[in-house]
């Protein structure tokens, strides 16, 4: 086994750096390699590292890089797949790469995000000391299919993790049900108030209790299905929070400022991202800091520090022009997006990037489940809407039947002119593409504009 562990470890660590001299991100397939040379490489490596994986449908990464700025800064020696690559060969050849050829880590921690499909398979091999559940919608139904499934795959993943301290989103009924089913430490994490003052029109992928059926009943709603829920017939209901946002200070387009609460205790804290959705990926990583045994007013403070995954509302400047990029991936983190933009009072233009590639999901009919009509309520707020990707016209189909105006709807395929016609107005420009458009959109304005590339 030593023998496998070395020879994988070395050819990971050659066909990276291999992949890197050629302009490429070299965070998958150098796992591939390894793991054809010696199946279990990430259950050899993951040996007496200190493990916390975080998953769920939308902000692992966010709250992966809010962690991570709280590890470093209550100095604990870690590593982190920052760069993304979250199935179990971007996992596997993240371990590699941090440990020495005969497969002893350099660290004693691992911050690990992991796809929610894969971490049932990512668990067999990773003995957690944490899981942190973000949330669970309805994602690329072609890839994980309806949001129950997603689930079962995480308690599959759980299953594997009876070390664990779950740290569970209160406010998702789906999220909550996991308990039901585990002996494991739990910590609830939610957020005890409203977040927007209006919100957008959203479906709810969960309105109906998951122990008896009946509609549930909400007290108040943050966004989508998440909330203060109960259900009249069976009593199924929001369970108490351990760590939990008691208010809302202040939300504009650069920061929240929001009180935690923790039993007794208080905390105020600045999340350096705006947006609501940014709110409940901060509370997760406070529930973290609480699993971790962490100082809660470290892990508070370090939420205006840390900074944001690429692409998660990362921000640039084209042309004296600020661009912010917010990955979206399905109606709910889309509908967020929306929620956050329509709280703007000054002009903006607005660009969507839609594919239909694997890790976008082929089906793209969700646009029609998100609510781009209160885009089009803002009226002149909203001067420009771009278009690209390789379905930019279904895109700009969908704003037209939401009633923009076809002249202000542009179609621009080619990635650098859409920079540079976007940034033209001297307006802020917001870009809400799906993942392999991000991808390559970022790879445009780091090359054109010289910005590091993402796994850097």
């Amino acid at each position: 086994m030593k023998l496998k562990v070395f020879f994988a470890v070395l050819a990971c660590k050659l066909s990276r750096v291999a992949i890197r001299l050629l302009g490429r991100g070299g965070t998958d397939f150098p796992g591939r390699i390894a793991l054809k040379l010696c199946p279990n490489l990430l259950g050899e490596l993951a040996k007496n590292v200190t493990t916390m994986i975080v998953t769920g449908t939308n902000g692992k990464t966010t709250t992966s890089r809010m962690i991570e700025q709280s590890w470093a800064d209550a100095g604990i020696s870690y590593f982190a797949n920052k760069s993304g690559a979250n199935l179990l060969s971007g996992v596997t050849a993240e371990f590699a790469m941090h440990a020495s050829l005969f497969g002893k880590c350099r660290y004693t921690h691992a911050l690990i995000e992991s796809d929610e499909a894969a971490f049932k398979t990512i668990s067999t091999f990773v003995d957690a000391k944490a899981v942190v559940v973000t949330n669970l919608f309805r994602d690329q139904l072609d890839r994980y299919g309806e949001v129950t499934h997603t689930l079962e795959n995480i308690k599959i993943g759980i299953s594997h993790s009876p070390n664990a301290t779950l740290c569970l989103n209160a406010d998702d009924s789906l999220c909550t049900s996991i308990h039901d089913d585990f002996e494991n430490p739990v910590i609830f994490f939610g957020v005890n108030t409203p977040i927007y003052t209006s919100r957008v029109e959203e479906l709810s992928d969960a309105p109906y209790c998951i122990r008896c059926k009946s509609e549930y009943v909400y007290d108040y709603v943050t966004y989508g299905h998440l909330g203060s829920y109960r259900c009249p017939k069976c009593g199924y209901c929001r369970p108490q929070t351990d760590v939990a946002v008691a208010k809302v200070v202040s939300s504009d387009a650069e920061q929240s400022t929001v009180v935690f609460r923790i039993g007794e205790a208080e905390y105020e804290a600045k999340i350096n991202l705006p947006g609501g959705y940014n709110i409940y990926n901060a509370c997760a990583a406070m529930a973290a800091g609480q699993a971790m045994g962490l100082d809660a007013a470290t892990t508070a403070k370090s939420l205006s520090e840390f900074a944001c995954g690429f692409g998660r509302m990362e921000k640039f400047e084209i042309g004296g022009t600020d661009v912010r990029m917010i990955l979206i991936k399905n109606p709910a983190g889309c509908n967020q997006v929306l929620n956050f933009l329509t709280q703007i009072r000054e002009p903006f233009v607005f660009v969507a990037c839609l594919n239909d590639r694997a890790q976008d999901g082929k089906d793209v009919s969700w646009i029609w489940d998100v609510d781009f009509e209160r885009l089009c309520e803002m009226g002149d707020t909203l001067r420009e809407i771009y278009v690209s990707g390789v379905r930019a016209d279904d895109m700009a189909l969908r704003f037209a039947y939401a009633g923009f105006p076809t002249n202000r709807i542009h179609v621009v395929k080619d990635y650098k002119a859409l920079c540079e016609q976007s940034a033209s107005h001297k307006l802020p420009v917001y870009m809400m593409p799906t993942y392999t458009a991000m991808l390559a959109l970022r790879q445009t304005i780091s090359k054109t504009y010289g910005y590091k590339n993402f796994w850097e």
